[in-house]
């Protein structure tokens, strides 16, 4: 929790702002605190497009690339290890002031603060709330000190083109799997996958010749950017937005979708519900919902409140796919 440690870290003295220049914030989600920072000089580097809008909404501005040069950053330390190492990379790469690393102890807070102080100068770390906050001063050494922990774009799974901090960057999620193999040859010609990722469940999809169009509705930018890289297809259209919100030119036979069910390290079952809801007002008033979760997650009663028929139709290694048919009539989101 960010202002837990940065108003104190700044009135000690340990992250010192240079007066003039961009202070750029690395993912600090939008239930973050910046309110001890100069607004206007803010620029917040965040590609989930949830996120983004929001902090856009209050007035921020976000990009999803790095400016040349900034005077300070700080780096809300986030879930994936070689994602936080990527930010630091580029952030002492591109930043000639101070940088200000903060997080929580289950975010990996104390394993990047060892990392860091075995291969350049580091502060002192302040603690407070379960986690904490310290500093890589400017030297001109620091950029090459971490050089090794550069990374984009590279091969992933079965030649996939996957990224840092991506879901499932590392291996074709079990989940996943199970739900391809499970999908019917007659799916339709109209078809969106909700939570793309870098695009494993669309390339079976796009197996299928009868397959007309696919939609891939995906709220991380750098996830979307992969699967650009691994389907180039024509028959696929690429969104970069929310999936519990969008809307599509025209509705779906089928949708498909292995939602998330995380907000932050928090289980947050009512972040697929969303998912499900958006799905039964994507679909023609014959379209199919094929959706993959973790065995425990309860997500029939929501099926069986926007669907007229739910079925079960793999129970698998502790996943179940189901199969919701028949949209009930729903207002149509508005985009």
């Amino acid at each position: 929790m960010l202002a837990a440690r940065l108003p104190s870290a700044l009135e000690c003295g340990l992250f010192v702002l240079p007066e003039t220049g961009d202070i750029l914030v690395f993912g600090p989600g939008a239930e973050a605190d910046l309110s001890d920072l100069p607004k206007d000089r803010v620029l917040i580097i965040e590609d989930f497009y949830p996120d983004c809008k929001t902090w856009k909404n209050r007035g921020y501005r976000v990009e999803q690339d790095l400016p040349d040069t900034a005077a300070a950053a700080i780096i809300c330390m986030p879930r994936a290890k070689n994602l936080a190492r990527k930010w630091v990379a580029e952030a002492s790469a591109h930043v000639s002031g101070p940088i200000a690393i903060d997080g929580a102890k289950t975010a990996g807070i104390d394993s990047i603060f060892k990392a860091c102080k075995k291969l350049t100068l580091v502060s002192e770390a302040f603690s407070r709330a379960h986690g904490k906050l310290f500093t890589l001063p400017f030297s001109p050494e620091r950029a090459g000190a971490f050089a090794d922990w550069h990374a984009d774009l590279a091969a992933g799974p079965d030649g996939f083109i996957t990224a840092p901090g991506v879901f499932s960057e590392a291996k074709i999620d079990k989940g996943s799997a199970i739900l391809a193999s499970a999908l019917p040859e007659k799916i339709g010609r109209r078809v969106a996958d909700l939570g793309a990722g870098w695009g494993y469940l669309s390339a079976q999809i796009l197996k299928n010749e009868a397959v007309q169009t696919l939609h891939l509705v995906e709220a991380g930018k750098t996830a979307l950017d992969c699967a650009r890289r691994n389907i180039t297809d024509p028959r696929a259209q690429f969104h970069w937005y929310d999936a519990r919100k969008v809307t599509l030119p025209e509705p779906v036979d089928a949708v498909i979708t292995n939602p998330p069910f995380h907000t932050g390290r928090a289980a947050d079952p009512a972040l697929g519900q969303a998912f499900l809801i958006n799905a039964a007002k994507l679909l023609t008033p014959k379209g199919t919902l094929w959706l993959v979760a973790n065995q425990g997650l309860p997500y029939e009663a929501t099926l069986q409140e926007y669907f007229r028929v739910v079925d079960q139709v793999v129970l698998e290694s502790g996943f179940k796919v189901l199969k919701a048919t028949a949209p009930k009539s729903q207002p149509r989101a508005a985009r």
